[in-house]
């Protein structure tokens, strides 16, 4: 019977977005890859895909239908590895996976950052919590991708098989990197900026949690003082009129650039002076980790996962959340001195290759997947 391996999510675009060099490597060792998540995109190194309806809202009908698919597939395939990701994935396919954990599938939870968390509304830690902590029991492995939810999960006992830290998903360094002054020159005339503009860089789904309405605010108090200035909000999403509106009624509305969704942010981000990131929380975030590997500083708000990779004075700093005040003060200091800057995203690049660059990653990852194949010694790992 063939090696098989399962890889279930809410939405395909997660995988195709965080986890291609996991489908890579499975595929390339001679397992057999399948894939289960709503949507019809196609994927890469997979062999066999299928579009359940899992919903992100728990109260959804068709959850139950999406519990009943992926029960069918399990039993028909008969895999060895099942490694689920996000809330309602992560979810249903453990509960579906039980009859295949007693013939000896071995199940893999990542959680990219549980929605109980220090600082989090009371009605996480009342609805989430207990949820995980339940289903803690049918998982043979449990990754956390912070080192507060490691302690977390840990710290209440959770009963998976084993709980271990991987530091995030992985930013490729090769693609992610800092241009000479030229380069960048060149990228902002393509873009329809000027040499002198301050360019501020976020990209995120436009949402209550992402709070772009913090930084607009926040650029509104430094306009006069920093008149080259330039917001660049890159993302689509439910609240992205109502920051279009308060930037107008700001008067930032020349200065605040919303940039929509974009395939190009590598390049961005190379063009660009420093990055800010405002959100309310967070797992480990790959937008700031890409922006590191950019060799950018970042102002960030102070949650859980910035709190992970932004050292305080060193490449960066937390800014209290929602205080404008203090991110503008800072915004006015990495404007004026450019050695700071430089400083500061040297220091960034360094961290994200000491510990999240895509090859360090996959490595432990790897360290994590030979624990249940039975072919551990003859496991290599190909990074390309």
């Amino acid at each position: 019977m063939p090696k098989r391996v399962l890889f279930c999510a809410t939405v395909d675009i997660h995988l195709k977005v965080f986890h291609l060099p996991y489908l890579k490597w499975f595929k390339e060792q001679g397992w057999e890859v399948h894939v289960a998540a709503s949507g019809d995109m196609k994927l890469p190194y997979v062999d066999k895909k299928i579009n359940i309806p899992i919903k992100r809202s728990p109260l959804s009908s068709k959850n139950i239908q999406a519990y009943h698919e992926l029960k069918m597939m399990m039993e028909k395939n008969q895999y060895q590895i099942i490694h689920c990701h996000t809330p309602m994935g992560g979810v249903l396919t453990r509960i579906a996976a039980r009859k295949a954990r007693k013939q000896g599938a071995k199940v893999i939870y990542t959680a990219h950052g549980f929605h109980f968390c220090k600082g989090a509304p009371f009605i996480n830690w009342a609805l989430y919590y207990p949820i995980e902590k339940f289903l803690a029991r049918y998982t043979d492995c449990l990754i956390t991708i912070n080192e507060e939810d490691f302690q977390l999960a840990r710290s209440h006992h959770f009963k998976a098989g084993l709980i271990s830290h991987v530091h995030g998903v992985g930013v490729d360094t090769d693609c992610y990197f800092p241009v000479g002054p030229l380069d960048k020159f060149v990228l902002r005339v393509e873009h329809g900026f000027n040499e002198e503009d301050f360019l501020m860089f976020y990209a995120a789904e436009f949402n209550k949690n992402k709070n772009q309405p913090f930084l607009i605010k926040s650029v509104a108090m430094v306009k006069d003082e920093i008149p080259n200035a330039k917001l660049l909000l890159a993302g689509e999403g439910p609240m992205l009129e109502e920051c279009r509106k308060l930037a107008s009624n700001l008067g930032v509305d020349r200065i605040v650039h919303f940039l929509g969704y974009r395939n190009d942010v590598d390049e961005l981000l190379k063009m660009s002076d420093i990055a800010v990131a405002s959100s309310y929380r967070e797992g480990l975030p790959v937008n700031v980790m890409e922006a590191m590997a950019s060799v950018l500083p970042v102002i960030a708000s102070d949650n859980r996962g910035h709190r992970e990779l932004i050292e305080n004075g060193k490449n960066g700093w937390l800014i209290h959340l929602n205080d404008t005040e203090e991110m503008s003060e800072k915004l006015k200091i990495l404007a004026k001195d450019e050695e700071l800057r430089n400083k500061f995203g040297i220091t960034s690049r360094k961290i994200i290759q000491e510990k999240y660059s895509i090859d360090k990653v996959l490595s432990e990852n790897r360290n994590l997947y030979s624990l249940f194949t039975e072919e551990r010694e003859d496991l290599g790992w190909a990074v390309h």
